[in-house]
């Protein structure tokens, strides 16, 4: 495969110097910076990610921050989840949609203060609809990319890291809660959330000056616990059903399609600018909705989508697949009507190397 041409148009992160030293093998562009997909092997890095620990350079989660005395206001109008229970020191998942209901985006919300929040959002121009939104309803609010960059550390022995980092405190910290921890001199929110089912923290890292030196202390604290570089897992998160915007859902699904109807409070989120479209929805539910596929047979990189048929019909598509080693099965989401998504069907999918038999699946594998 031909080679990304380096431009200030694909940034460059502040932990690219410590990616590189680690030999990452290949990058995909998100949001405009360089994320690393394969440090040693996709399968190599499966397995150690949930033997050992990881050091995660995810800046590419990218920062919009609401920030004034209309900063609840305009962030509740984003989502179709309630945010009136929403404390500061707390994280939550939320959808995030258009006026017809579509999906724009589905990022973790960091509520630092009643008037101030960081919405960590996955691959799409969402800062530029929020300014439009802020702009046309004239809101005393300051929307914003802030200079701050995600660092994950995930796998089972990411709190022992941890510690040795940030102190024994951090292992306090509450799943999707975050806690301001100290590092040379610094002060950085630290959340227990991330993208794997391993388990672990993001560290919403403040100033690019601040990249490398927390990159080194983390690898220099770890190197008894086998501390690697690494990515998030193509095949680990098919196994525990996590998301990829722009793959498994884009602008043309609602969250209910997508699976996440239980982040939409439709009946109470008031000032939701989607919130009309989505009663409709709620009320005559989805007529496809992402479904977990297990599929037979060694399978292909998946770049496109693959039709999922019936007897010659069409019933859906899948959107991400891979080879599970743990499973033994090819492991895969997809999108598939309403007629077709009950446990235990069986469909075809049709691969670039050929139609491959399937079974729509209730739960995802971990």
């Amino acid at each position: 495969m031909a080679m990304i041409s380096p431009s200030r148009r694909v940034r460059r992160t502040p932990f690219s110097d410590g990616v590189e030293a680690q030999g990452v093998k290949a990058y995909t562009v998100y949001n405009r910076m360089l994320l690393p997909t394969v440090f040693e092997s996709v399968e190599y890095d499966y397995r150690h990610l949930k033997e050992a620990v990881q050091v995660w350079d995810v800046s590419v989660e990218r920062q919009v921050e609401l920030r004034g005395p209309d900063a609840g206001r305009l962030m509740q109008m984003l989502t179709p989840r309630d945010l009136r229970g929403m404390l500061p020191g707390q994280c939550y998942y939320v959808p995030m949609v258009d006026e017809t209901g579509g999906m724009l985006n589905d990022p973790v919300c960091v509520k630092l203060a009643e008037d101030r929040y960081w919405v960590s959002i996955a691959d799409s121009d969402l800062l530029l609809w929020v300014k439009g939104i802020a702009y046309g309803y004239r809101l005393d609010v300051l929307v914003d990319e802030p200079d701050v960059s995600p660092l994950a550390v995930q796998g089972p022995l990411a709190d022992d890291l941890m510690a040795r980092v940030f102190g024994e405190g951090v292992r306090d910290v509450r799943f999707f809660r975050f806690g301001m921890f100290d590092f040379e001199g610094n002060t950085f929110a630290v959340a227990r959330s991330g993208y794997s089912k391993q388990g672990g923290f993001e560290i919403y890292v403040e100033g690019t000056e601040n990249g490398m030196p927390l990159w080194n202390a983390l690898f220099d604290a770890g190197k008894d616990l086998g501390v690697r570089a690494g990515c998030p897992n193509l095949i680990e998160r098919i196994e525990g059903g996590l998301l990829s915007y722009g793959n498994d859902m884009t602008r043309w699904n609602t969250p209910h399609e997508a699976g996440l109807g239980k982040f939409c409070s439709t009946q109470t989120a008031i000032g939701c600018v989607g919130r009309d479209a989505l009663l409709r929805v709620a009320k005559e539910g989805p007529v496809q909705q992402i479904r977990p596929i297990s599929i037979d047979g060694g399978l292909p990189p998946c770049d496109r989508i693959w039709p999922i048929v019936v007897n010659g019909k069409k019933v859906g598509q899948v959107t991400s697949a891979a080879n599970s080693p743990d499973f033994d099965t090819g492991v895969a989401i997809g999108m598939v009507r309403m007629t077709h998504w009950d446990e235990g069907t069986k469909v075809q999918v049709d691969t670039p190397d050929g139609m491959r038999d399937a079974t729509v699946l209730e739960k995802f594998w971990i």
